[in-house]
């Protein structure tokens, strides 16, 4: 049965999650390394971040992680050398900072190996902008 374009999917976002081996490490970095506050647990444990629920699953032993993607959590902060200094503090390793359109990035690695990136945007403009940008304007 084919829908007609006019016809829109109802969707609402949930979470965003990760696989994770260790549950304990992986909450340990989260919480106390990254300062994630953590709302709940029980078989997965969950973070907010500004309002966005980040959730860890643990991945059975013996399971492989399906897929191939190539998704990533991404922390928006205001002062990206400052933010790695902070960062290399806390005994976690970063790349450089690459210069890109629009910022700057630099990527670090959790406990289970996730990649995870802080981006510092070149204006003051935030990605909440940008959305509300493209909603009036789209």
């Amino acid at each position: 049965m084919r829908l007609s374009s006019s016809s829109n999917l109802k969707l609402s976002f949930d979470t965003v999650f990760y696989y994770v081996t260790d549950m304990d490490a992986s909450i340990a970095f989260y919480r106390d390394t990254l300062g994630l506050p953590m709302v709940s647990r029980d078989y997965v444990a969950r973070f907010d971040l500004d309002g966005v629920l980040i959730e860890l699953v643990r991945l059975p032993p013996g399971s492989v992680v399906p897929g191939n993607g190539n998704a990533r959590l991404c922390f928006s902060v205001a002062n990206l050398p400052e933010t790695l200094e902070q960062m290399h503090a806390r005994g976690i390793a970063t790349s450089d900072i690459k210069n890109k359109k629009g910022g700057k990035l630099a990527f670090f690695r959790d406990p289970d190996g996730n990649e995870l990136c802080l981006w510092e945007y070149a204006e003051t403009e935030d990605a909440r902008e940008i959305v509300k940008s493209a909603l009036l304007h789209g």
